[in-house]
C-alpha cells in the first residue's frame, strides 16, 4: 500500500511541473523516481511494443539504473553469507572499491587463490523482499485500474503484471544465470570468433555468482569500426545460431553487455534475462523469417498464425492486405534498410485488434532482435541484412527441422506403438464382450468439445424458466385473490393475495439473484 502512495505521489508532483514533458517522458520520470522496483518494472514493460505506444516504448528505453553502490562491508557480508565462506579464504585479493553498481547488483574485481582474476557479482541487500512488496502493490493497483476503466481488461494488466514479477525474480536469482552461462559456455566453446567467461566452480549462490574476467573494448568503441564489418558477420551468425540451432538466446545484446577482446572476439556478458524457444517454435518462426525474405503474403500469413501472432475470427484478406502493405513498404526501401525485427513487430500490431496475447519468449527474441539490429548498424552501417538472411535461409531452415528430429520422433513413435501392442490383446477381449452384451452391432460415441458443460446449462437454464412461471402464476394468482373473500391485512388487504405476492416477489429475487451471480440473462 506504501507503494501505492507513493505512486501516486510522484505522478502528482510531476503533474505540476512548470513545463510537463510529454506523458512518455513522465511515466519514465515517475518510476525512475521510486526506484530499482520500478525501474526494472519500467525496463521489463519497454519489451511490450505489442500493446504500448512507440512514444511509450521509447521512453521506457531510456530508463537508467541511477543507483549509488552499496558500502564494501555490506557486500563482504553477503558474499560471506551466500557463499558460507570468509572472503579471505576465497580470494588471495578483493578489490572493495566496486567496478560498476546497477539497481541489481554491483561488481568487484578480485582474484582468486590460484591466480586467476575475476569479477564478484553481488545482489543488493533485501532485493528480492522489496520486489515483492513493491509488485504486489502494482498488482493491487492494476487490479484496481481494471475496475475503475473496464476498457484495460482488453490488455490484460494483471497477467502482464504477474509475467513481468516472476521473471524479475528470475532475474535476480544468480544460480539461474550461472546454469544459462555454463549452456552458453559449452555452446559456443568451438567458436573461435566468440568468447562467453565461465562461471567459477563451487562460487555461485542465489545472492554471489563469481565469473572470469575478460579484457576488452565495449562493441561499440570508436576505434573497432575498421573491423565492424567482420565483426557485424560474427555478432548475425552467433544469433542465428543461438535462436534457430541451440533454441536458447541471450536476451539483451546492448552494447554495453557485448565487449571485443584483445585477439578480436566478440565477449558476451550479462545472462540475467535469456529467452527460449522450443524446437516447435523454432520451425515456425525460420518459416516466417523465409517467408519474409521471399516476399510472399500469402506464406507470410500462415506462418504468423502458427507462431500465436494472429488468431481469433480472422478476416483472412484483411489481414492479407495489411501483410501486402508491410511487404510492399519494405519493396521500397535499400536493402540494408530492411528489419526483421521491425517487421515482426508490425505483423504483431495486426493481431491487437482480436485480443491476441503474445508469448513472452516471442517478445523477448522481438526486444533482442531491434538490439541486435541496432548493434549491427553500429558495427556496419551498409550491412546488408536482407541478403545475409537469403543466403542463410535454407540453412536456417534445416538447422530448425534437423535431421535428429526425426530420430526423436521415429524412437517415439516406436515407444508408443510398442506400448499400444501390449495393450492390444486386453482391449480387444473388452470390446468383442461388449459386442456379445449388446447385440447391436458397432456403435460410434461422439465427443464434441464445445458441448462440455451443456448439460449443467441446461439444467440451470430449465431452473430458472420454472422459477420465471412460478413467479408469473403467482403475481396472477395474487391479482385474482384481491378480489377474494377472507381475513385481510393493513385494512382491506386480502391476507391470501399478499401471501402469492410475497412469495412471487421472493422467487422473483431467487432469479434477479442467480443472474446476477452468472453475469447471463
Amino acid at each position: 500500500m506504501a507503494t501505492a502512495f507513493a505512486l501516486g505521489s510522484a505522478l502528482r508532483r510531476l503533474h505540476f511541473l512548470p513545463s510537463k514533458p510529454p506523458s512518455s517522458e513522465r511515466f519514465r520520470l515517475s518510476l525512475e523516481s521510486l526506484g530499482t522496483t520500478f525501474i526494472k518494472f519500467g525496463q521489463a514493460l519497454s519489451i511490450r511494443r505489442d500493446i504500448l505506444p512507440d512514444d511509450y516504448v521509447v521512453a521506457l528505453q531510456k530508463l537508467q539504473d541511477h543507483v549509488s553502490p552499496f558500502p564494501a562491508s555490506v557486500a563482504v557480508e553477503e558474499i560471506e553469507r551466500g557463499l558460507a565462506r570468509p572472503v579471505a579464504k576465497i580470494f588471495a585479493e578483493f578489490d572493495e572499491t566496486p567496478l560498476a553498481a546497477a539497481s541489481v547488483a554491483q561488481v568487484h574485481a578480485a582474484h582468486l587463490r590460484d591466480g586467476r582474476s575475476v569479477i564478484v557479482k553481488v545482489r543488493r541487500p533485501g532485493l528480492k523482499r522489496q520486489i515483492n512488496q513493491d509488485m504486489r502493490s502494482l498488482f493491487w493497483l492494476a487490479r484496481v485500474a481494471t475496475v475503475i476503466m473496464p476498457r484495460l481488461r482488453h490488455y490484460q494488466p494483471l497477467r502482464i503484471v504477474t509475467e513481468i514479477w516472476t521473471n524479475l525474480l528470475k532475474e535476480i536469482d544468480f544460480c539461474r544465470e550461472a546454469r544459462s552461462i555454463r549452456h552458453f559456455v559449452t555452446a559456443f566453446a568451438d567458436w573461435p570468433t566468440l568468447k562467453i567467461p565461465d562461471v567459477v566452480d563451487d562460487l555461485v549462490c542465489e545472492t554471489v555468482i563469481v565469473q572470469e574476467r575478460s579484457s576488452g573494448l565495449r562493441i561499440d568503441a570508436a576505434c573497432l569500426r575498421s573491423d565492424g564489418p567482420r565483426l557485424a558477420e560474427v555478432f548475425v551468425d552467433a544469433y542465428l545460431h543461438q535462436i534457430f540451432v541451440l533454441g536458447v538466446f541471450h536476451g539483451d545484446p546492448h552494447p554495453g553487455n557485448l565487449f571485443v577482446t584483445e585477439d578480436g572476439r566478440i565477449c558476451l556478458h550479462d545472462f540475467g534475462i535469456v529467452g527460449f524457444l522450443d524446437r516447435a517454435m523454432r520451425r515456425k518462426l525460420a518459416v516466417f523469417a523465409t517467408a519474409f525474405v521471399r516476399q510472399d503474403a500469402d506464406w507470410l500469413l500462415e506462418a504468423a498464425i502458427d507462431l500465436g501472432i494472429l488468431g481469433g475470427e480472422l478476416d483472412r484478406s484483411e489481414f492479407r492486405r495489411g501483410l501486402v502493405e508491410i511487404i510492399g513498404d519494405y519493396a521500397a526501401l535499400p536493402l540494408k534498410d530492411w528489419s526483421l525485427a521491425e517487421a515482426f513487430l508490425r505483423v504483431t500490431q495486426l493481431g491487437q485488434a482480436q485480443n491476441v496475447f503474445v508469448p513472452l519468449d516471442l517478445l523477448v527474441l522481438m526486444r533482442a532482435m531491434f538490439l541486435a539490429e541496432h548493434t549491427v548498424r553500429i558495427l556496419d552501417p551498409d550491412f546488408q541484412l536482407l541478403e545475409t538472411l537469403q543466403s542463410k535461409a535454407p540453412g536456417i531452415l534445416g538447422a530448425a527441422m534437423k535431421r535428429t528430429d526425426w530420430a526423436t520422433t521415429i524412437n517415439r513413435l516406436r515407444l508408443d506403438a510398442a506400448d499400444t501392442a501390449h495393450d492390444l490383446p486386453s482391449l480387444l477381449s473388452t470390446w468383442v464382450q461388449q459386442l456379445a452384451r449388446e447385440g447391436s452391432g458397432l456403435g460410434l460415441s461422439l465427443h464434441v468439445r464445445e458441448l462440455k458443460g451443456l448439460h449443467e446449462h441446461l439444467d440451470r437454464s430449465s431452473n430458472r424458466l420454472v422459477l420465471a412461471l412460478i413467479a408469473a402464476g403467482l403475481f396472477v394468482s395474487g391479482a385474482l385473490l384481491m378480489e377474494a373473500a377472507g381475513p385481510r391485512i393493513f385494512g382491506e388487504f386480502p391476507v391470501f393475495a399478499a401471501f402469492a405476492f410475497a412469495l412471487a416477489l421472493w422467487f422473483t429475487l431467487r432469479l434477479l439473484r442467480a443472474i446476477s451471480r452468472s453475469g447471463r440473462l
